[in-house]
């Protein structure tokens, strides 16, 4: 796979894959160690509450409409970090929108279980802005926190190949494959830590998109 394509480093493959290993681990850390929310899975959310607003359980309704708040404005505060930053010269604003991630979910890995509605919002607001900001790997459309779009391309992608047998379809499909996996991967490990560092795991987010924001100071190769 062409880690390093003639295009921003943003959009390429190796700075995806950090990012789909912090995605599965973010929903995996507030699905089962922050109330059964999801983080990015937005539609979990609304199904919960739906079930919940039937029950007249107020609280609960609040507990699943609070990340879906969250999780708009996060998209909206993506939007203007590149409308005020991309045209800056020493930072791409990608970047800065990873830091700002960084930022929030270090504060996420000291909030208690008490205040577990809060550390929910903020990383629906850090995934909302993760996904808005990084919808592109190798020029292909993809979501980073999410499985169901790159599912479906995958899968089309793959028909496509079958059908005409074109080697780039077959590199489109097993892109999105590997971003699929990455992601499951994050969850995977996600869930096992959590035994281990509790709230703290989801510093090991942190360290992921780290390495992603140093990865897009590689200048793009040029022909």
């Amino acid at each position: 796979m062409k880690f390093y394509p003639h295009r921003q480093m943003s959009e390429s493959f190796i700075t995806a894959a950090f990012l789909s290993v912090s995605g599965g681990l973010q929903d995996a850390y507030t699905y089962i160690f922050r109330g059964k929310v999801f983080a990015n899975a937005q539609t979990g959310n609304i199904v919960l509450l739906g079930q919940n607003l039937v029950d007249r359980n107020w609280r609960m309704c609040v507990h699943y409409a609070v990340p879906l708040l969250f999780f708009a404005l996060g998209i909206a505060a993506a939007e203007c970090i590149k409308q005020k930053f991309q045209n800056m010269q020493q930072f791409h604003w990608r970047q800065i929108v990873v830091l700002c991630e960084i930022f929030l979910l270090l504060i996420v890995g000291f909030l208690p279980i008490r205040l577990n509605l809060i550390a929910n919002a903020m990383v629906s607001f850090s995934c909302a802005m993760q996904v808005q900001a990084f919808r592109k790997v190798n020029g292909y459309a993809f979501a980073s926190t999410m499985c169901i779009g790159n599912i479906r391309s995958g899968t089309d992608a793959l028909c496509a190949y079958f059908r005409t047998k074109d080697r780039n379809t077959l590199f489109k499909s097993l892109c999105y494959w590997a971003i699929i996996l990455l992601f499951g991967i994050g969850a995977a490990v996600g869930g096992h830590f959590i035994r281990i560092f509790d709230m703290r795991t989801i510093w090991f987010s942190c360290c992921l998109l780290f390495v992603s924001f140093l990865f897009m100071f590689i200048r793009e190769e040029r022909e």
